[in-house]
């Protein structure tokens, strides 16, 4: 697994924005948008892989992974 698979990625529409909005909760706020959920979901792990590049070339530590931690039944209990 790599790095960038520690991390939940999350692709929702926007309606205030009328477009796809792509972010990594932890890594990186909201980042790239577009009309295609399927490219603006790529175009988010390109970024979320540039990041951590950048961090560990800097030495930095990567913020503690976000896999794992029921993400998907938070989201579901709070529905």
């Amino acid at each position: 697994m790599n790095d960038s698979a520690k991390y939940i990625k999350i692709v929702e529409w926007s309606d205030e924005d009328q477009c796809f909005v792509g972010q990594c909760p932890g890594v990186i706020g909201p980042c790239c948008h577009g009309s295609d959920e399927a490219r603006v979901y790529a175009e988010l792990c390109t970024i979320v892989d540039e990041w951590i590049a950048n961090l560990k070339s800097s030495g930095k530590p990567l913020p503690p992974p976000t896999i794992g931690k029921n993400a998907a039944d938070q989201v579901l209990g709070a529905a």
